[in-house]
């Protein structure tokens, strides 16, 4: 029997409605934005990535999501989710990935700065780095 626990922790919901409304809405537009340059201009790929990564922990305090596994034996570990092989994640990324991940992210940041579409934007910041990479979180 194997045991799984998501581990989520961060701040409640009134502070991070507090610190989107405060911080996260125009600072967030500004983060995609060099984060995306950086993407773009294959030297800063990486630390690109890494900031679009997080860009719903910079929106909205979002906390990154581990599980831990418990195995019967009494084992931990962290699981990692398995990827998409990565020659296929870069020719993605060559292909369609560079200038889909602006629009997406152009949508999404507009959708956000409206109370209507504010939980549509959420889920379109959650999952830039599937639309930039296919990475899989």
């Amino acid at each position: 029997m194997t045991t799984v626990f998501a581990q989520d922790r961060g701040p409640g919901c009134l502070i991070r409605a507090l610190y989107f409304i405060i911080f996260g809405i125009w600072f967030s537009g500004i983060w995609a934005a060099i984060a995306w340059f950086l993407c773009v201009t294959i030297i800063g790929l990486p630390l690109g990535l890494w900031m679009l990564n997080r860009l719903p922990q910079v929106t909205t305090l979002q906390p990154q999501r581990n599980d831990l596994v418990i195995t019967a034996t009494g084992h931990t570990y962290t699981r990692e989710i398995p990827q998409v092989f990565w020659p296929i994640r870069a020719l993605y990324f060559l292909l369609v990935g560079w200038w889909f991940s602006a629009i997406w992210l152009a949508v999404a940041w507009a959708l956000c700065t409206v109370i209507i579409g504010l939980p549509f934007g959420f889920w379109m910041f959650n999952r830039v780095p599937a639309v930039v990479t296919l990475a899989r979180m």
